[in-house]
């Protein structure tokens, strides 16, 4: 194995793109700090995400998914915001135990590089420094944007009456992770790819800057995330159950049942959850349409706290994913 300066030079640093300064990077990879010059009325969105084997993704993913991910996640963060993604920083812990073989550890670090690369080229992203150390295998990335002052989307500004929407489709993310479960690698699948290469949604954070009320990405299920929007906001919610997009074969693959339970509380779809003002939803649907994606009314909020379904369907048990609950992903 490379030494850890040898490793971060062959693997993550560009000095010619870290040297820019057309990317508001004065002092990038090499030194104690970065030196970021973020652009005139602009204001800073940081966000950091942890990935840990086993919990967020397999120990036997393929190293471009992992690498793909491990940013894909952070970065939904920022689209939540409204922001446009410019910096990140990475913190990679490696298990000796595990890369004891040199060559497959390089083979294992080139094609995580290659995702990680891809990923963060396509969302002009430069990457601005991080470290590598020893350990269980584990990815913290700190994502860095620029939203507008006065235009960031936060998770309070719900108000009753307002239309609760989401991006996409859903339960795709928990599908994918059946799928694994019972055997299947095929990166085709569109489940499979869901769950192991999610898109975060940064052109349409910013497409709905101004329309959303109140908006947040879906990472824990959609009603555990619709919770946390709804008490930043002191509003209610009732969703339709019927009105779920759920992802193209989710169904057939688990039922409907389970489907529904997989769009409710699966996690890991990293779509847009957004509240928005009924007279904003042709428009928000309008500005969406040239990135390829949906908007999908499944509910509205209520002046009562808590949570119910139009059929008045039990929703107790869709909880959603919890660390430190003793559940296992």
């Amino acid at each position: 194995m490379l030494a850890e300066f040898d490793l971060i030079r062959r693997y993550f640093v560009s000095s010619q793109e870290a040297s820019s300064a057309s990317n508001g990077v004065t002092l990038g990879c090499g030194d104690d700090a970065t030196l970021l010059v973020p652009r005139a009325g602009q204001q800073l969105a940081v966000s950091v995400d942890t990935s840990v084997v086993d919990v967020h993704f397999p120990s036997d993913a393929p190293a471009f998914a992992v690498g793909h991910r491990a940013l894909a996640v952070a970065l939904s963060d920022l689209a939540a915001m409204g922001a446009s993604s410019r910096w990140c920083l990475m913190a990679l812990t490696l298990d000796q135990r595990q890369f004891s073989d040199e060559d497959a550890a390089h083979a294992w670090l080139a094609e995580y590089a290659r995702g990680f690369h891809t990923l963060r080229q396509q969302h002009a992203t430069a990457l601005v420094g991080g470290d590598v150390t020893s350990g269980a295998l584990s990815i913290g990335v700190t994502v860095m944007g620029d939203v507008p002052v006065g235009e960031a989307l936060t998770r309070s500004g719900a108000q009753p009456g307002d239309l609760i929407a989401v991006t996409g489709e859903l339960g795709g993310g928990a599908g994918g992770l059946a799928l694994w479960q019972k055997g299947e690698r095929d990166l085709a699948n569109p489940l499979l790819r869901r769950y192991l290469l999610p898109e975060p949604r940064l052109a349409a954070g910013v497409a709905l800057r101004g329309l959303a009320t109140a908006a947040m990405d879906i990472s824990d299920g959609l009603l555990a995330d619709l919770k946390h929007l709804r008490e930043a906001s002191q509003v209610g919610a009732v969703i339709t159950l019927g009105a779920l997009p759920l992802a193209e074969t989710l169904e057939s693959l688990l039922g409907r049942e389970m489907a529904l339970k997989a769009a409710l509380s699966g996690g890991d779809d990293y779509e847009l959850l957004v509240t928005l003002n009924a007279d904003s939803l042709a428009e928000a649907q309008q500005r969406l349409a040239p990135l390829g994606l949906t908007l999908t009314v499944i509910g509205h909020c209520r002046e009562a706290m808590g949570v119910n379904a139009s059929d008045q369907s039990d929703l107790s048990g869709y909880a959603g994913w919890q660390h430190f609950s003793g559940d296992t992903p």
